[in-house]
């Protein structure tokens, strides 16, 4: 049984990896009560679209949390209701089919349960397979997916499935039956901003004008139409990403970590991670959230998964 050790918000908390669902689902018990998060790593036709499949319960009837900064998420409620609380003080309540766009900073959410939520992590390709509009029109924001006859007839299959395996396949269908071509420069445009922004520990701006042959302001159009936000911030974001997983999974000291991600000082850092976190380097190391610690065992996605999605 694989375990990892860590703060649960609240008070002390274990994750566990549970015998037969090892080694994408995992527990907390938190103080607020149990929470659950179980990922699926995509079918194969599936996952140049979409990040990661992932199922998440409380038990609670009362549960607060915060999640990072994020790619855009499409989260169907099949029990409970809650609200997000954005970065820069808009608040939303969740709709029970519920696209939420790219993040640009830590969101607090609320849920009232007990709750579980299936969700579904979408890539810039994915973006457009189900929204196909400019994903920066819609960075911390919320769109109700519930006009949708397809969209609500997947809600009540969801809700009427007798096991995970079986919400899967679901997803799969419906997402599957989404997929939109997109042009092969379209590919290579994500392709190589994404490797650009796993690559380099603060990615350059000058290195991705190089690398596309595309001036900043193209290329600003286009990072805000695929990631909702210009490559200056779309790295930074990605930035503490990475840096939160090093601090909180691979136990590196944030301190070597700030000269290491070019931060121009450790106040820097610990901006930066406070802001697309939602916790410190300190609380990353010492006493993650529960939230916290299960969203960046997303980088448990191995094999064929590309890294981008282990992060998304």
């Amino acid at each position: 049984m694989m375990s990892h050790r860590g703060e649960a918000s609240g008070g002390t908390g274990n994750i566990t990896a549970k015998d037969g669902w090892a080694p994408l689902s995992y527990s907390v018990d938190a103080v607020q009560g149990p929470v659950q998060l179980r990922y699926f790593a995509l079918p194969d036709q599936l996952n140049t679209y979409f990040g990661s499949l992932y199922i998440f319960s409380a038990d609670a009837d009362h549960y607060s949390d915060v999640t990072r900064a994020d790619v855009p998420q499409l989260r169907f409620m099949l029990k409970g209701g809650g609200a997000y609380h954005f970065h820069d003080g808009r608040q939303a309540p969740t709709p029970e089919i519920c696209l939420l766009g790219p993040t640009l900073g830590a969101t607090r959410f609320e849920l009232e349960g007990p709750a579980k939520v299936v969700g579904i992590s979408l890539l810039p390709a994915g973006w457009q397979a189900l929204q196909g509009g400019d994903a920066s029109a819609l960075t911390d924001r919320v769109t109700d997916m519930g006009s949708g006859q397809d969209y609500r007839d997947l809600l009540a299959a969801l809700k009427n499935a007798e096991d995970a395996e079986a919400i899967a396949g679901l997803c799969w269908s419906f997402l599957t039956s989404k997929l939109v071509p997109l042009p092969e420069s379209t590919w290579r445009l994500l392709e190589t901003v994404d490797g650009w922004l796993m690559e380099e520990g603060s990615p350059r701006i000058e290195t991705l004008v190089s690398r596309t042959g595309l001036s900043p302001r193209q290329l600003a159009r286009l990072t805000n139409r695929y990631y909702g936000c210009p490559p200056k911030l779309l790295a930074r974001k990605y930035r503490a990403l990475r840096c939160s997983a090093r601090i909180a999974l691979d136990h590196e000291s944030w301190q070597a970590l700030c000269e290491d991600g070019r931060f121009y000082d450790q106040s820097h850092f610990i901006r930066e991670i406070k802001h697309f976190i939602g916790l410190t380097p300190h609380q990353l190391q010492s006493e993650p959230s529960a939230v916290a610690q299960l969203t960046l065992l997303r980088r448990s996605l191995g094999g064929d998964v590309a890294v981008i999605n282990r992060y998304s």
